[in-house]
């Protein structure tokens, strides 16, 4: 297959921990050739497929530190039907320029490419957001401009997180107490004096236990999650944030959560999903480009890597048959 990933610069990936960095190797291995781009790289112009400029790349085995793990072509103009599958794996901010490359991932999937995760999936199920839809399995959560509405929630709850929309790796995440010590000032810092919606959620002491981060693969979850620990003086689990990320294997609840969750998403083009699950909590649905692949993978016997590249040459099947 050729495969074409659209993700942050190369040079930028720290490859010992890198999700797509994992699923370039396993595709390599296996003798698909990955190219790769940025969503800047990515054009229309009318009378013409979506087309990027586009470097073919070989991976080098380099371990050592500072060794190039990767050698590229010089670009090249290529249609991205040209491809077996496009991955978007572009980090967020979930942005105004994030939602038009998926716009031109549409039409290219208009003019036949195979987009994973699907273009529209992704606009429709941005990471925070999505859980609205799941209420059943998470929290109690309020998404509010109002100040005056964070501010009730607080007071029901007594202990709450508040968090941006459009933040990742832990970014922006506060916790507020029963004192509700700087509840004003984070208020009007992260929503911009009533500018930006925020997301609260009553705060949940499992956290102490791991973030846990449950991978679906095409609606099936992988049998180990990643505990993502928060160390001394610390709230957040996220290992951008300095957790400690622990494999260990999925509970008989996360199971059954991720399966309810997988069978309602997969079918709408989201081949991976990443959950986050406090205690049985489901805090956020990532599709955009989740990550722990590695962590699990240095722990434990399970290659998520495989699974993933699995489950894509299925679908790269299925997209030649249709």
């Amino acid at each position: 297959m050729k495969l074409l990933f659209v993700a942050d610069p190369l040079d930028t990936f720290k490859t010992y921990k890198d999700t797509t960095f994992a699923m370039m190797r396993e595709a390599a291995q296996r003798g698909h050739a990955p190219s790769a781009c940025q969503p800047r790289d990515i054009s229309w112009c009318s009378g013409q497929p979506v087309a990027a400029q586009v470097c073919d790349i070989q991976l080098t085995g380099a371990t050592a530190k500072g060794a190039p793990w990767y050698t590229a072509s010089a670009a090249r103009h290529a249609a991205l039907r040209d491809f077996d599958a496009v991955l978007m794996r572009k980090d967020p901010p979930f942005d105004a320029e994030y939602l038009y490359a998926t716009h031109l991932l549409g039409q290219a999937e208009r003019e036949g490419a195979l987009v994973i995760n699907r273009a529209s999936a992704l606009r429709e199920h941005p990471e925070k957001l999505a859980v609205m839809e799941f209420q059943q399995y998470i929290a109690p959560t309020l998404v509010a401009r109002s100040a005056a509405a964070i501010r009730a929630f607080h007071a029901e709850h007594g202990d709450i997180i508040i968090k941006p929309l459009d933040g990742m790796g832990g970014m922006g995440i506060f916790r507020v107490k029963s004192d509700g010590l700087n509840l004003g000032s984070i208020i009007e810092q992260l929503g911009n004096n009533g500018a930006t919606t925020l997301m609260a959620q009553k705060f949940l002491p499992e956290i102490a236990a791991g973030d846990k981060r449950v991978l679906i693969i095409d609606g099936e979850p992988v049998p180990y999650a990643l505990a993502r620990i928060p160390q001394a003086g610390e709230v957040r689990g996220n290992l951008a944030a300095g957790g400690r990320g622990v494999a260990q294997p999925l509970s008989d609840k996360d199971r059954e959560t991720a399966r309810a969750i997988g069978a309602v998403l997969a079918p709408r083009g989201l081949l991976l999903i990443g959950l986050d699950i406090i205690g049985s909590s489901v805090t956020e649905i990532n599709v955009t480009s989740p990550t722990c692949f590695q962590e699990i993978e240095q722990q434990t016997d399970c290659c998520v890597s495989a699974l993933f590249i699995d489950a894509l040459e299925r679908r790269g099947q299925q997209q030649r048959r249709s």
